[in-house]
């Protein structure tokens, strides 16, 4: 069974958060990784404040159709306990008796008040005030309340004032009339009960919780309407005052129990904003306020979490005292005062309260203060703050922060100061964007006219290569052909003439499949060394040829000249050459002979002076 109260769903959620903003103990968590909020349900309430506030409907409760429907099915004997704001929920129905009837088509076998179980917790209540011992309480008629004091207050918990709410005390007096087998199904205004019944077992055991919106569901589904149903009215023992449950103060009126400002010992509080201020002085000034507390979440139950949106709590408020009047106006009390004498007795009204600590240790100052100097508000007053956050001051707010329970972005003048900066980074970006597109289109317009003259360039030398007489090769690293002219294939013959009809200039042929090993080792061998070779002799076949390889890009790209030594203008070209480079070779070394046979007349005519200057010196 699921028992998560409060559910979001995140492909409705448009991330308002309003909810997280409303949440009066922060049970809905803003994560740095996840857009939608987080639901907490060890920290919830059951408040149901979220619900009202989601305008897109992203949030929903924990349904009990399904369950209800089932126990219904059962075959056993089901018994219905309506809360007393029935009254004020269904103001399209004219008389009471109608919903009565269509709640029994649903199947159920009774349908019974619980305002008769209100005035059972009634005299409770009116014997624990007026038998006051120096302690004051707190009532635990509301579930948010007594959750809210044993979550976040749990030093309040023994001023819980110590008995069953109305719906608990109702369960066990369809069991004191209808047997103990009986299933018992709580329809009423609160969403928070559904957690409450979880509490409870035996003879106080609710078997399912349905609000009036899950029961107007019902009543849709199977096609259940005012007017095709008769009256019928609800199960005895029927209820006195406690049908003014629905206010908030209706329980004092049904016990008797006086809130005059000058004498009485009960203040009631109801809504939101001041229950939790109630709650903060009954904590920290009871000995000074001497008051028991009356707390109601809502303002009264008729406007609770599980009603329709959109009720207007004054004309409810007039439908419940209007259904109260009316009933009352024959009222027999003396039956009822029967019925009241023999069920008390046999009830249990002993509540049963949790220690359920959801308090989150207090951050240091410093880290505080840090995040108050991240949002700009570290001159604040520790008071200051315009709660748009949900939060009273903006330290609370950094305090939550530092608790890991909310992040900076819910501090509304942060944000729009982040989106403020943001928007100015983002235009300053988009400037510069702008530039920089612009040089691209600059720099993309520059690029496109130097390719086209590259492009031009290439043509010219393609152009040029083709009408060189000489054979021109140029290959890569694998030796593929890059480019070659006709000269080449001409050199190469028909085999390479055939290939470059298919693939014109035989761009992309092996070389090594075109040439001999001796042939192409030569272009190995630049490629390797990055070495040019000029003017070696290679045979081709019958032909000799005369070729140089140079290199182009090292260890990447190499070309090649080659001549054939048979045609007649590269041989007379080349005797010339090879007769003007045999001729310089052999000038060069007549130089040579002439210098040393120069040499070799000097010194000879040395020695001969020599010897005749030493003859002549003998002489004398």
């Amino acid at each position: 069974m699921n028992t998560k109260l409060i559910d979001i769903d995140s492909n409705i959620c448009e991330a308002c958060y309003s909810c997280v903003r409303v949440c009066p103990v922060n049970a809905l968590q803003v994560r740095i990784d996840q857009e939608a909020p987080i639901v907490v349900d060890d920290r919830c309430i059951g408040c149901g404040s979220c619900l009202k506030v989601c305008a897109p409907g992203a949030i929903s409760y924990r349904e009990s159709c399904t369950e209800t429907k089932a126990i219904l099915a059962s075959g056993k004997k089901v018994a219905a306990i309506i809360a007393p704001s029935i009254s004020g929920e269904f103001v399209d129905i004219t008389d009471y008796r109608k919903f009565v009837r269509m709640i029994r088509e649903l199947g159920f076998t009774y349908v019974n008040e619980v305002s008769f179980g209100v005035d059972m917790v009634a005299e409770q209540y009116k014997e624990l005030f007026n038998s006051f011992m120096g302690r004051y309480y707190v009532t635990a008629n509301c579930p948010p309340i007594v959750s809210l004091i044993e979550k976040y207050y749990p030093g309040l918990i023994d001023n819980l004032a110590p008995i069953v709410s109305p719906m608990i005390a109702s369960a066990q007096l369809a069991r004191q009339l209808y047997g103990e087998d009986i299933a018992v199904v709580y329809i009423g205004p609160c969403i928070g009960a559904k957690n409450e019944a979880l509490r409870y077992e035996g003879l106080s055991r609710v078997d399912s919780v349905l609000t009036f919106v899950e029961l107007r569901r019902l009543f849709a589904e199977f096609q259940i309407k005012e007017s095709t149903v008769e009256y019928s009215d609800f199960d005895p023992p029927l209820g006195y005052k406690g049908s003014l449950y629905a206010v908030s103060n209706g329980i004092l009126q049904a016990a008797g129990l006086s809130e005059n400002l000058m004498n009485g010992s009960i203040v009631t509080a109801e809504g939101k904003d001041n229950v939790l201020e109630s709650i903060r002085e009954f904590n920290t000034s009871i000995d000074f306020i001497r008051k028991h507390f009356n707390l109601f979440y809502c303002e009264g139950c008729l406007m609770g979490p599980g009603t329709s949106l959109g009720g207007k709590k004054y004309v409810r408020r007039t439908l419940v005292t209007d259904y109260a009047n009316k009933k009352l106006k024959d009222f027999k009390v003396d039956v009822w005062q029967a019925a009241c004498t023999k069920h008390v007795a046999l009830t249990d009204f002993k509540a049963k309260f949790i220690n359920d600590d959801q308090r989150v240790e207090q951050p240091s100052d410093e880290k505080v203060d840090e995040i108050l100097k991240v949002m700009g508000k570290q001159n604040s007053d520790s008071k200051a703050g315009c709660t748009s956050c949900g939060y009273e001051s903006c330290r609370d707010f950094a305090e939550a922060v530092a608790k890991g329970l909310t992040k900076t972005d819910m501090c509304i003048t942060y944000s729009m100061k982040s989106k403020h900066d943001f928007i100015k980074t983002l235009k300053l970006t988009n400037e510069k964007l702008a530039k920089t597109q612009d040089a691209l289109l600059d720099s993309e317009r520059k690029a496109r006219h130097e390719q086209q003259l590259a492009q031009e360039a290439l043509e010219r030398t393609s152009s040029m290569l083709q009408k060189l007489p000489s054979a021109i090769v140029i290959v890569d690293e694998n030796l593929k052909v890059i480019e070659s002219n006709q000269s080449f294939i001409h050199t190469l013959g028909e085999e390479a003439a055939e290939i470059n009809e298919i693939i014109p200039g035989l761009v992309g042929a092996d070389l090594k499949t075109l040439l001999p090993f001796q042939f192409y080792k030569l272009f190995t061998a630049v490629l390797s060394n990055n070495e040019n070779l000029v003017n070696r002799d290679v045979h081709l076949g019958e032909r000799l040829l005369n070729v140089s390889v140079f290199s182009i890009k090292k260890g990447k790209i190499a070309g090649a000249v080659l001549r054939d030594m048979y045609l007649p203008e590269v041989r007379k070209e080349e005797v010339i050459n090879r007769v003007t480079e045999v001729i310089d070779e052999n000038l060069d070394l007549v130089q040579k002979i002439a210098f040393l046979l120069g040499e070799g007349a000097a010194k000879t005519e040395r020695m001969l002076n020599s010897i005749i200057e030493s003859h002549k010196a003998v002489k004398k």
